[in-house]
């Protein structure tokens, strides 16, 4: 597992962190942990079709107006 310094932490923002690392039943460095993995992991609540519709719209947007062929597929041939 990977190992991360971060130095020049004011002293306000690390007394706000140990505070909320107890309010939690954390240690300081579990609650830096668990601030981290949500900030790189989105919102919980997000599913899979909401996060792909995401991307879909931050690349022009989607076309759901697609005609399906209905016409039966070709053998493959192997020679």
């Amino acid at each position: 597992m990977a190992a991360v310094t971060v130095r020049g932490i004011p002293d306000e923002v690390h007394r706000a962190l140990k505070g909320q690392a107890v309010a939690h039943g954390r240690s300081t460095e579990a609650e830096i942990r668990e601030i981290l993995r949500r900030a790189v992991s989105g919102p919980e609540d997000a599913r899979m079709g909401d996060r792909l519709s995401a991307i879909g719209e931050r690349h022009g947007g989607l076309d759901l107006d697609v005609v399906r062929d209905d016409s039966p597929p070709e053998p493959a041939e192997f020679s």
